[in-house]
């Protein structure tokens, strides 16, 4: 299991930094069941409240997943696929929908409010979606489509939606996780169609076409 033994004070942290490391570092794959309380007390050198108290809270992190009776499985690779994949297909639809609304008016804006730097960052910021996709990096490209809805958002100059996007960030970066494990066909174009309608200063166009990615990423959920 090569798990380094626990000292000093912050045991809990300590514990639940090397379980999380086990699983980043693959040594525990998704549906791996991990070993179990005694094992884990045994390899860490630690009491057993602390290793439950850990476990627990990975658990609820959506890392892991208790099973009463079976033991205690890995769920995601990171807290941020966990938190969504606790999530029924309504609540995702939920999510999908609230970021429809926001970003449909914030792409209409931008078209009118954009300014040359916003143009470039964003052209620059797609090119690198673009690279991150092609190369198959899932975490570095849901950091870069992140980062492009944000500066969509950045360039509608309306520092009130920047802020109620900025405040729903962590649950978006998850949307985009979860999402890219089952990409829609037609997303690459669908986000050029809307960097080309900020561009062309058309607000309409623009508020289309980022309704229209929505639709598709919604419309790929379970009925």
């Amino acid at each position: 299991m090569a798990l380094n033994t626990a000292r000093r004070a912050g045991l809990v942290d300590q514990v639940i930094e090397q379980l999380r490391s086990s699983v980043a570092d693959g040594e525990w794959p998704v549906g791996h069941r991990i070993p179990n309380e005694t094992d884990l007390v045994e390899a860490l050198g630690v009491g057993r409240n602390t290793v439950r108290e850990a476990v627990r809270a990975l658990a609820h992190a959506g890392l892991f997943e208790v099973r009463q009776g079976d033991g205690t499985y890995v769920r995601a690779t990171s807290e941020v696929s966990g938190a969504l994949r606790r999530l029924c297909s309504d609540e995702l639809r939920d999510v999908l929908q609230v970021r429809r609304g926001l970003e449909v008016e914030g792409a209409r804006l931008a078209a009118t409010n954009r300014t040359g730097d916003d143009i470039a960052t964003l052209r620059r910021l797609l090119d690198g979606r673009d690279n991150e996709q092609r190369a198959g990096h899932h975490d570095e490209f849901v950091h870069a489509d992140t980062e492009f809805h944000c500066a969509v958002m950045r360039a509608s100059g309306n520092a009130m939606l920047l802020d109620l996007y900025l405040g729903l960030i962590e649950v978006i970066t998850a949307s985009v996780s979860v999402m890219n494990e089952t990409p829609v066909e037609t997303e690459f174009e669908d986000h050029h169609r809307l960097l080309d309608r900020i561009v062309a200063g058309d607000p309409g166009g623009a508020a289309a076409a980022a309704a229209v990615l929505f639709d598709r990423l919604l419309a790929e959920l379970p009925s």
